[in-house]
């Protein structure tokens, strides 16, 4: 491959102004649209050498044929055009929105004569303003029951109004009470615009208002001895509070928000955005996003930005994100323009705003697993994850049982590792099993200690087996009394073995297939930085698609064989602990608790001095002082 790209233009000829570019391929299709303060200085960067760009930045790069560009003159117009250009050409190469569409809304029709309200999923209403998204179709239904008791608006299909405004009976709804529009004939079409706008503001976090404004009114009749009136108000007001009631005040009430949590990997991450009027969550909405080009958190965040803004009707006055975007104050002129007035991007860093960040976040990391597990656990993806191994690895069947290892350490110390099974593209959790590493030099090392202890039952006969108890292997759950394996699992080979990690610990699992005499069993790692797939005796990795299942299965693997192996550690690591303070005569469990809270880990209690040691509520100078000799020789 050569290292220079034979359509990169010359230096002189990019402009160094503001603008919008695009990659294409040999065919005219875009591949790929970005944005710059200055073409050249960006541009240049694509025209690295090729061996110093991220992988799926060099993927890019080789499939096209060309780039153009154009200028505009000020980095707002630069926004403005390549979001254009992203929703006209889609390339394959920009980052791609998988919206939720289980997700329903609130919309209310204000296009139409008298509008109506309805529970929707079409967000191309035309002149309809929309509230939510709610995340399930009962939320919708129950808000709007609640809030027409308090503004009684149109229900009734349009059919239904039609009929009702030709023949001057009610529409069914408004028969049984359900609907307070025209047709129910208690209101002319300008008081129900008037009841309309009163809905669409209350949805709009103008609920303080409107809860004074019924208060006094009430008070106001109930005065005036017009108790009939004073109790309409007084529904009208106990529905409002119901509303309300149905969702906490995250914020103070007086603000308008949009919060986004997002959690990333390498190629997916999920965003979960909160929409707050009048210090309330209104609405959720998450976006799943597959990323192909590396990009930052903050081009994430300000692409995100321009999906969720580029044709909303609803802007609010402050924006809530994670990481600041390098161009936040071109988007704040860009949101302007739409909002009409002042929009603020800021960071949550504490507070009321830094605890809902918190829980956003948290909401995002687990769409992003439920994503990548979604993926591996439906039928038709495994087979094709199942096939696309097959394919990428040159195996001659399909891998049905894969086996991954990870090794796991603090500092060098307490080094274990786990295996994880994989049986038909599915977690098997009753055949997860950790090791403990007593000696070893190096990761590589411990990988083909493992691997050999792991192969060495591949050789036994298919007998019970004896399991000690105090032995460092863990093994599943299915073992019989008096410590009797019912039944040996572990002497079903895999048909391949994956290693969390690059080429030195691949080649370690092959040499320790090798040894075992086990060569049949295909070996592979997948490195953590580019997601690269290293094969033994290769220079060059295996690069599978962004979109492949057979990627997100591996991934899977590996993120499950890390869960298992932290937790494991952190297990052992605390059982050790424990183990070393208990061997103390006069030191309980409950004084354990004590130290370690105070000292923080063994470790600052090792180096403590019996008089520091003595002033832990409990511990007297004879004990600290038998602490201190202790730990000492140990």
């Amino acid at each position: 491959m050569a290292d220079v790209l034979p359509y990169k233009p010359r230096t002189g000829e990019i402009p160094t102004d503001p603008g919008v570019y695009r990659f294409r391929d040999a065919n005219g299709r875009v591949l790929y649209v970005g944005k710059a303060k200055n073409l050249r200085q960006r541009l240049s960067n694509y025209f690295a050498p090729l061996r110093t760009l991220h992988e799926r930045t060099r993927r890019m790069v080789t499939t096209a044929a060309s780039v153009e560009w154009t200028v505009v003159p000020t980095d707002v117009d630069s926004l403005q055009l390549e979001y254009m250009w992203i929703k006209e050409f889609d390339p394959p190469f920009n980052v791609k929105y998988r919206d939720d569409k289980s997700y329903p809304f609130m919309a209310v029709t204000l296009g139409d004569e008298a509008p109506r309200v309805l529970v929707t999923r079409n967000r191309r209403i035309p002149g309809a303003r929309y509230f939510g998204p709610y995340p399930k179709v009962w939320a919708v239904h129950e808000t709007i029951d609640l809030m027409i008791k308090a503004f009684p608006i149109r229900t009734c299909s349009d059919a239904s109004y039609k009929r009702a405004m030709q023949t001057g009976r009610p529409c069914f709804p408004g028969q049984i009470g359900k609907c307070g529009g025209p047709c129910s004939m208690t209101v002319t079409i300008e008081e129900h615009r008037a009841m309309v706008d009163d809905f669409v503001a209350f949805m709009a976090g103008g609920d303080e208002r409107f809860t004074r404004e019924l208060t006094k009114r009430m008070l106001a009749a109930s005065a005036a001895m017009d108790y009939e009136t004073a109790a309409k108000y007084r529904d009208k007001l106990s529905a409002i509070e119901a509303v309300l009631g149905k969702s906490a005040l995250v914020l103070p009430a007086d603000e308008d928000a949009d919060l986004f949590g997002i959690a990333e990997d390498e190629l997916a991450a999920a965003v979960q955005h909160f929409v707050i009027r009048g210090g309330r969550v209104r609405g959720v909405r998450a976006l799943t996003i597959e990323k192909e080009i590396d990009i930052t958190s903050a081009e994430l965040v300000e692409q995100v930005l321009q999906q969720a803004y580029g044709e909303a009707q609803d802007v609010p006055r402050r924006i809530l994100v994670p990481t600041l975007p390098d161009d936040a104050a071109e988007l704040e002129q860009w949101l302007r323009e739409r909002r009409g007035r002042k929009v603020e991007i800021a960071v949550a860093h504490r507070g009321q705003r830094a605890d809902l960040m918190r829980t956003a976040t948290l909401n995002a990391q687990q769409a992003l697993i439920r994503h990548k597990t979604r993926r591996t656990s439906d039928y038709v993806a495994r087979t094709q994850a199942l096939t696309d191994l097959q394919e990428a690895l040159g195996m001659d069947e399909a891998p049905l049982r894969i086996e991954c290892f990870d090794i796991s350490h603090l500092g060098g110390t307490n080094v274990v590792a786990s295996m994880v099974v994989f049986e038909d593209g599915l977690p098997r959790k009753d055949q997860y099993r950790t090791f403990g590493i007593a000696e070893t030099t190096d990761d590589t090392d411990s990988m083909y200690q493992v691997l050999r202890r792991r192969l060495a039952y591949l050789d036994r006969p298919e007998v019970e087996e004896a399991i000690d108890p105090t032995t460092s292997d863990v093994v599943g759950e299915d073992v019989g009394e008096a410590g009797v394996r019912r039944k040996p699992r572990f002497a079903y080979p895999p048909q391949l073995l994956l290693v969390d990690g690059g080429k030195p610990q691949v080649e370690a699992a092959a040499r320790a297939l090798r040894d075992a005499g086990h060569t049949e069993i295909a070996v592979c790692g997948i490195a953590k930085r580019l997601e690269e797939v290293w094969l033994p005796g290769d220079d060059f990795p295996v690069i599978l698609p962004r979109t492949s299942e057979a990627l997100y299965l591996l991934q899977r693997l590996r993120d499950e064989a890390h869960r298992f192996a932290i937790t494991h550690q952190r297990k052992k690591r605390k059982k050790d602990i424990t183990t070393v303070l208990a061997e103390v005569p006069g030191l309980g469990a409950s004084r354990i608790k004590v130290l370690l809270k105070h000292f923080g880990s063994v470790t600052a209690l090792r180096a403590a001095e019996p008089g520091e040691i003595q002033q832990v509520q409990g511990i007297g100078p004879v004990l600290a002082e038998n602490i201190h000799t202790h730990l000492s020789t140990r």
